[in-house]
């Protein structure tokens, strides 16, 4: 293809972008246009009450003499500004209004390098690989939160799962334009899989099944055509895939999944890991947890000095089991981190600690509970306001301020955890997931990529502790 008739592609997929943003704005050019209309009619009305003014200035003169008439001047002073005032909201809503409507159709007129920039733009976006077919309601939530992420932050999707599926989904949901549309403005590509790994089947399925959506996906990471992956399916499957397909990081025994928990400070959240990767822990796999969930702290959380907590029954160091006892003298002795000590459940969600380790048994335990609190909570809250028209107005007063608590306590607005440990960037959501995980989760894959993450996880291997 030459460069000109590139270019003449580009052209008209601008020009077709700018005209489904017209449609999608008429409603700005409707209030231009009323905005307009109503400030000219107030105008009139001024104009008409100033009138009156002069006439009642004029009788109140004669009747009352100069005192009134002196009075009543004023008032018609005080008219004539308001007038004047809202004369001008007419003009003042076409400046303040317009450009919105008008802008983008002027720089497409006058500038020409418009397209140069745009394709600079999607050069700066990032590839990210997601399972489609995985999880309790795929592929069409998946889809409409890939379609949402899209628009929202610079990345691109290539999606995986049976086309035919996925495009019947499309239908269903009312995203088959929206799905054409970012196909042809090369942001989303589908890519063909098999069915995915079932929830109820064994991990080592993926070594059977090399067509299943979650090892297509992995592949593009491994080849280098995606910089991470996400999917809600079958998570054991996922690490499976992903020690199979990209490997572990050097050193790293055991990969662990991470979670970010809210904390007491909205601004800084809490990193539990493992929450289910692995049940049953050595010593050595938490003291790598521990590591791992240092080097996530300060990339993406942007924490300067992590402090590092082991969950535990008491703060004390001789509590614990007899894992615990071994894994706090092997973090105690760790110089490249700051250990903080034991972590008690309570002390978890108080901001105290940046991270904090536990085998995945009791991980995925305290996960599942944190995800029940939110809805739990919500409910005693609705639940104790008063009935009536004073629990009608009490709600009105408090619905914003219990919103907020929903999307602080809500795991979708998390999204998804990372698997920490292989050798590339990976976001397990939960087999729930639906179009608000799935952009939460895409925007952590994001984050991930962006702050370099796999490039410090890279440098652990020069510890002398995971060489010994």
């Amino acid at each position: 293809m030459g460069k000109e008739t590139a270019q003449k592609i580009n052209k008209s997929r601008a020009i077709r972008r700018l005209v489904i943003w017209y449609k999608r704005n008429s409603a700005v050019t409707s209030i231009v246009d009323t905005a307009a209309s109503s400030a000219a009619t107030a105008s009139n009305v001024a104009g008409n009450m100033v009138s009156g003014a002069g006439s009642v200035v004029s009788t109140a003169s004669n009747v009352a003499g100069n005192v009134a008439g002196n009075v009543v001047s004023s008032a018609e002073s005080v008219v004539n500004t308001a007038s004047s005032v809202v004369s001008n909201a007419g003009s003042i809503a076409k400046n303040t209004l317009q450009p919105l409507v008008f802008d983008p159709l002027k720089r497409l007129q006058n500038n020409d390098n418009i397209l140069d920039r745009v394709e600079e733009s999607q050069s700066n976006r990032i590839w990210i690989a997601v399972d489609g077919m995985g999880g309790d309601y795929a592929p069409g939530p998946i889809l409409e939160g890939c379609l949402e992420a899209i628009s929202r932050f610079p990345i691109n999707i290539k999606f995986v799962g049976k086309i035919e599926k996925v495009k019947d989904a499309a239908e269903k949901t009312g995203l088959a334009e929206s799905l054409e549309n970012e196909i042809d403005n090369n942001r989303l590509e589908l890519i063909d899989s098999g069915e995915p790994i079932g929830m109820n089947e064994e991990a080592t399925a993926v070594r059977k099944r090399k067509n299943a959506s979650i090892n297509v996906a992995m592949d593009l990471v491994r080849n280098n055509k995606a910089q991470a992956v996400y999917s809600a399916g079958n998570s054991g499957a996922m690490m499976a895939s992903a020690i199979f397909r990209i490997g572990r990081l050097k050193g790293i025994d055991r990969p662990a999944i991470g979670a970010l928990f809210p904390t007491r400070d909205q601004t800084r959240p809490v990193l539990v890991l493992d929450v289910g990767a692995n049940t049953d822990c050595k010593p050595s796999y938490l003291h790598q947890f521990a590591l791992l969930g240092n080097v996530y702290a300060k990339d993406v959380l942007q924490v300067k000095k992590p402090r590092i907590g082991l969950l535990n029954i008491g703060e004390e160091e001789c509590k614990g089991n007899d894992l615990s006892l071994k894994t706090f003298e092997l973090l105690s002795s760790e110089k490249s981190f700051y250990f903080g000590g034991n972590c008690e459940g309570r002390d978890v969600l108080s901001g105290s600690f940046d991270v904090v380790v536990c085998d995945g048994f009791t991980g995925n335990i305290l996960l599942k509970f944190l995800e029940s609190v939110g809805g739990v909570l919500l409910d005693i809250l609705r639940s104790e306001l008063p009935r009536g028209r004073r629990g009608k107005v009490g709600s009105a007063f408090l619905k914003s301020n219990l919103l907020r608590i929903k999307k602080r306590l809500d795991h979708a607005e998390h999204g998804g955890a990372l698997l920490l440990g292989v050798n590339g960037i990976c976001v397990i959501g939960h087999g729930s997931s639906k179009s608000l995980s799935v952009v939460s989760a895409l925007r952590l894959a994001h984050s991930a990529v962006n702050h370099g993450v796999m490039d410090n996880l890279n440098q652990l291997q020069k510890l002398q502790v995971l060489n010994s």
